[in-house]
């Protein structure tokens, strides 16, 4: 599995100053929010885990912005004490590396595509470095990329008018060794003196995925990222069978204890107007999926039977009562960076995988911390927050959409 990524953020971003001075590219703001979110999320949803930040121009605005926005991610800073060039900074970034392959991609350009397909095409290629290529029509701005029936680049073509063609989508999938063996001088362009001087004699494939792209380096692209990436507004009254509802547990569905955990099946004692509201929460959404750290197991305050056995007097209340659950994710792990503690999205990724029928763009989490309001934006979700035990957090919120005093409440705005 492909899970640590290079993340080329060190240009200077030029052409994009008239529009977003004093800026880097990956921190220009999109829908709300620096460009950098997007490109970090989308690859956290395609099972990312290590991530590497290959920095430069205004570096000190990025890395404030990922120790206050993603302190939980699990990352590290590469950083040019003068300009290397993209391939002078991956080599430089490639010193940080733990895997054996790794992807590279850009802060400024995000491509939808299934890196966890392109890995496996990778490997069983023996390949020393995957282009992903994106189908374009009636272009200028990129080069062309052509492949052989075998997928091996044949050429790379500079750019002009083209009526179609396979562009660089830039992202690669990199065996470190192979590229960190080749003699390169200090600063030089991974495009030009690795891409294009090697492909005759190296082992590098093109590998064509149809999916969104956005590159926001120039100031029209970066207008329509900003239309193309914002999220409408959340209509409760759209919600149909093709939603999902994710919950957080304590606080949530049952009483919580503050500063402690309900240790077992007894201290289990649901909120008001719980269970019965989950039929009607059944009847609205399509999935129902509860998602709660419970660090209390990790600390060996409890153990796994004692959590099961207050999961199985949830779901049997719910049921009882004609509502349902479709799962129960939770994260004991005490490691913040743990990609399934949120506010990192790794259980509603997991339930995607799970449930081929859940789309995170058309689901709802609803939670009573703001690390819930985290995990729900990371994910894509929209959110709920409910003011039961934490009725201070701040409102409006840009992690918030809406704001109850408890699920029952919620549920009877439906």
């Amino acid at each position: 599995m492909l899970k640590e990524c290079i993340i080329l953020a060190g240009g200077l971003g030029t052409r994009l100053q008239s529009t977003v001075p004093d800026t880097p590219k990956c921190m220009a703001p999109v829908a709300g929010r620096p460009f950098l979110f997007y490109v970090i999320n989308y690859l956290r949803s395609q099972g990312i885990e290590k991530f590497i930040f290959s920095l430069g121009y205004l570096h000190e605005q990025i890395e404030a912005y990922l120790e206050k926005e993603f302190g939980t991610l699990s990352y590290s800073c590469s950083i040019e004490e003068e300009p290397l060039g993209t391939g002078g900074a991956i080599l430089l970034a490639c010193q940080q590396t733990t895997e054996k392959e790794v992807l590279v991609v850009n802060g400024d350009t995000l491509f939808s595509g299934n890196f966890q397909d392109a890995f496996q095409f990778h490997t069983r290629h023996l390949a020393e470095c995957t282009l992903l290529l994106k189908p374009m029509k009636e272009f200028d701005r990129y080069g062309v990329v052509e492949t052989g029936e075998d997928q091996l680049v044949r050429s790379f073509k500079e750019k002009q008018y083209y009526q179609q063609g396979n562009i660089n989508a830039g992202v690669y999938i990199l065996n470190v060794a192979r590229f960190q063996d080749e003699e390169f001088p200090s600063r030089f362009s991974f495009e030009k003196d690795y891409l294009e001087k090697y492909y005759p004699r190296r082992r590098i494939y093109g590998l064509v995925q149809d999916y969104y792209f956005i590159d926001i380096g120039i100031p029209e692209d970066f207008r329509r990222a900003n239309l193309e990436l914002v999220k409408p507004d959340l209509n409760l009254k759209a919600i149909d069978k093709n939603w999902s509802l994710f919950l957080d547990r304590d606080g949530v569905i049952n009483e919580d204890k503050p500063g402690s955990y309900i240790f077992n099946a007894a201290e289990f004692v649901f909120m008001e107007g719980a269970p019965a509201l989950f039929k009607k929460l059944t009847d609205i959404f399509g999935h129902i999926l509860v998602v709660t750290n419970q660090r209390g197991v990790g600390k060996g305050l409890m153990t796994v039977a004692d959590l099961e056995d207050i999961h199985a007097i949830m779901i049997a209340g719910i049921q009882g009562a004609g509502g349902k659950v479709d799962a129960i994710y939770y994260a004991p792990s005490l490691d913040n960076k743990d990609p399934f503690r949120k506010p990192n999205p790794g259980m509603a990724f997991k339930a995607r995988r799970d449930f081929s029928g859940i789309d995170l763009h058309r689901a709802i989490m609803v939670g009573n911390k703001m690390s819930d309001m985290g995990f729900g934006r990371n994910a894509g979700m929209y959110t709920v927050y409910i003011a039961s035990t934490n009725p201070e957090a701040p409102f409006p919120h840009p992690d918030v959409d809406l704001r109850y005093k408890s699920l029952l409440e919620f549920a009877n705005s439906l």
